[in-house]
């Protein structure tokens, strides 16, 4: 039986057993948004080739882009040193927040 990659890696999971993923345009690396993965939703994003994550709200995988059409290609995920917030570098297809934007991080406070 072939092991699981993720098994090695002792990620920390939070209560609700999710991990935080920050998210990554691989051209420019700009950071596209913020979203939530459980080990599931990391799995299935390392096995398609494309983000899928956790909705909290929803309480679902989501396939970023299913709807939409504005999909992300994972290039890489890495983990950080404290191994409790992933960093997912990505092919954007499209604006990658709900509003439209390029990136969920366009008002500035400062």
């Amino acid at each position: 039986m072939k092991s699981n990659p993720l098994n090695h890696l002792n990620l920390r999971f939070n209560e609700k057993n999710l991990i935080p993923v920050v998210v990554q345009d691989n051209n420019n690396n700009d950071v596209l948004m913020m979203a939530w993965m459980n080990k599931e939703s990391i799995e299935r994003s390392i096995a398609f080739g494309n983000m899928v994550y956790w909705s909290r709200s929803r309480n679902e995988f989501w396939l970023k882009g299913a709807t939409s059409g504005n999909t992300q290609k994972l290039i890489s995920l890495t983990v950080d040193c404290d191994r409790d917030c992933l960093l997912a570098k990505v092919s954007q297809n499209g604006p990658a927040c709900h509003t439209g934007q390029r990136s969920c991080f366009y008002t500035s406070i400062s």
